[in-house]
């Protein structure tokens, strides 16, 4: 985690860098160490202004907090800033820890859909009468149902064939032997 200060008509100690420093270490458990928190502390008249925000991809997350010179301190200001900052990330956190459970929950259920389609089971059965024709008639009749085969008994060696049809555009028969 990288802390940026930046300051305007405010130049703060060593001292205190090194202890807002230490208070901001406790967020490392909610982030990786590629997060920026910007420390911006500012004073104007008779105000001391100290802001804290954390840029975690399209999301601001962010603290200001204000004193009157003289009654709080930077000092005072960390410690009314973080606390304020932190319940922001708790409640990020579980908004995404929810999304992505959602997220999980539909690839699992997505998985089994999946899975329900691979394993394929028998949902129909037709029967019908074979009738005795010749390939000619077969192709005919693969034609008018508009199936990609058609089961008949063929005339001439009194076999059952199936006629399909094939990717470039010809025939194919499957003669059965019984």
């Amino acid at each position: 985690m990288l802390i940026d200060f930046q300051t305007k008509n405010y130049k703060p100690t060593d001292n205190l860098k090194e202890v807002i420093d230490k208070k901001l270490q406790r967020f490392d458990k909610y982030f990786d160490d590629d997060v920026t928190i910007k420390v911006a502390m500012r004073e104007s008249n008779d105000r001391e202004k100290m802001e804290l925000t954390i840029f975690i991809g399209g999301t601001v997350l962010r603290s200001e907090v204000s004193g009157k010179r003289g009654g709080e301190t930077m000092y005072d200001l960390i410690d009314l800033a973080i606390p304020k900052l932190e319940r922001q990330i708790v409640k990020f956190h579980k908004i995404i820890a929810s999304k992505s459970k959602k997220f999980r929950q539909r690839e699992i259920a997505e998985g089994i859909k999946e899975e329900e389609k691979k394993t394929s089971e028998i949902v129909r059965t037709k029967t019908y009468d074979l009738t005795p024709m010749d390939e000619i008639e077969a192709m005919a009749e693969l034609e008018m149902v508009g199936h990609s085969f058609y089961v008949f008994l063929n005339k001439t060696s009194e076999k059952v064939n199936v006629i399909y049809k094939r990717n470039d555009g010809n025939y194919g028969i499957i003669e059965a032997n019984v």
